[in-house]
């Protein structure tokens, strides 16, 4: 019997994923795999409860029990959109390894393959095809990409107000998406304002994680400027910009401040080649 397994992120588009699995082949043969970080909002532990015992099943867990500071301190470099190793060790890598080791792939001697499902909407086919390419061996869907009817963002979120009574927290607070409690490496300046001036606690500890992190590298002979995010001020130029100096345009308000610069969400899907703390 083939499994179908969806990649559960505790975001909307992978819920409806779930839903369209479910309700194409039923629930007898699906596993809802979560990836944990350690770092999401209770919000979306919450959320994640709330869809397992919507669909009756268990969230199949894995990780590396260990959050994306710590992950960093131990690597020796500061994950960012351009090198997002909190993505590839604690999401990616959990994730592939359970697949190995639980699934049937294509061309198996060992009867059909499994399908893996992942949250993509109808504006996400290259990041589909760019998964396909990269990991050939597994049978992939993305159910609200490539399954009608289609869906945008504002209907999903619509339709899952109605059928769990209200958003979570991430979405009600203005945030592209749920995860990794709001607070992505691969999120951009509008994003981290917006978490600034929503939930200034979960700013600060960031804004904490990342100076530890910086002291703990100078104390161990690792020399550089790292942080999270760029300072894209200038001719072309960047340069690392902490979330104390971000803190610092926030409260000087600086007009130069992007407006749409969310940034972007691709753990668990893409693979991306990390070149040092880029």
């Amino acid at each position: 019997m083939v499994k179908h397994v969806v990649n559960l992120s505790g975001g909307a588009c992978s819920f409806w994923a779930a839903h369209r699995v479910a309700e194409k082949y039923g629930t007898a043969d699906m596993t809802l795999l979560f990836a944990d970080t350690l770092i999401e909002d209770q919000d979306l532990y919450d959320f994640n409860d709330w869809t397992a015992n919507y669909f009756n099943l268990p969230i199949t867990r894995v990780s590396r029990e260990m959050t994306p500071w710590q992950l960093f301190r131990k690597e020796g470099m500061i994950g960012n959109n351009r090198a997002p190793i909190c993505s590839i060790r604690l999401k990616r890598e959990p994730l592939d390894e359970w697949f190995a080791a639980n699934t049937t792939p294509r061309n198996s001697l060992f009867g059909e393959a499994d399908i893996a499902y992942v949250g993509l909407d109808w504006t996400e086919g290259h990041r589909l095809a760019a998964l396909r390419a990269s990991k050939p061996q597994w049978e992939w869907a993305a159910p609200m990409c490539e399954w009608l009817p289609v869906w945008d963002k504002n209907r999903m979120l619509s339709e899952l107000k109605t059928l769990y009574g209200k958003l979570p927290k991430a979405y009600e607070q203005g945030f592209p998406h749920n995860n990794c409690g709001r607070r992505c490496v691969r999120a951009g300046i509008t994003h981290f304002v917006r978490l600034y001036k929503v939930d200034p606690q979960q700013y600060a500890d960031w804004e904490w994680q990342e100076e530890l992190t910086r002291r703990e590298f100078f104390s161990r002979g690792i020399w550089g400027d790292f942080a999270v995010l760029k300072d894209r001020r200038g001719k072309g130029k960047s340069r690392p910009m902490t979330f104390a100096k971000l803190k610092g345009r926030i409260l000087a308000n600086d007009p130069t401040l992007p407006k749409s610069d969310w940034g972007g969400c691709g753990c668990g899907v893409e693979d991306e080649v990390v070149e040092g703390n880029v």
